[in-house]
């Protein structure tokens, strides 16, 4: 997204009926404030997609998250994009899709959004703690 008063880019995070996440928005809205890098910004929003995609198909609501849905991602992120959806099945031969570097990058990316939204008073519970 290119911001009406001419400031750099910026990026938002939709779901699968076009609305903005908001939780992820305000994230990602202060991350451009405090003038993260703009590459920063882009690869925290697609990290973000990724964990609201798996929540949405876990069915799980972003602050109602536990440490467990966590590992659960990580093993989501190693499947290959067309058997995240549990319509395909992935053999156990099969490479993992994202590398270590990625899984880490994008567990870096949620942390810092559940510190920011439990530094502006979201309860979530024993998530940070445990």
């Amino acid at each position: 997204m290119i911001m009406p008063s001419g400031e750099p880019r910026s990026w938002t995070v939709l779901d699968q009926g076009w609305s903005v996440i908001e939780p992820a928005e305000a994230f990602l809205a202060h991350l451009h404030a405090v003038e993260r890098s703009p590459n920063t910004v882009k690869a925290y929003a697609h990290d973000l997609r990724d964990w609201f995609e798996f929540l949405a198909g876990a069915g799980v609501a972003w602050s109602a998250v536990r440490l467990e849905d966590v590992g659960r991602f990580v093993a989501w992120l190693r499947l290959p994009p067309q058997a995240r959806d549990g319509r395909v099945a992935a053999l156990p031969s099969a490479e993992g899709f994202c590398t270590a570097s990625t899984v880490n990058r994008k567990l870096s990316a949620v942390s810092a959004f559940y510190k920011f939204h439990q530094r502006h008073g979201v309860d979530l519970g024993d998530l940070l703690t445990a």
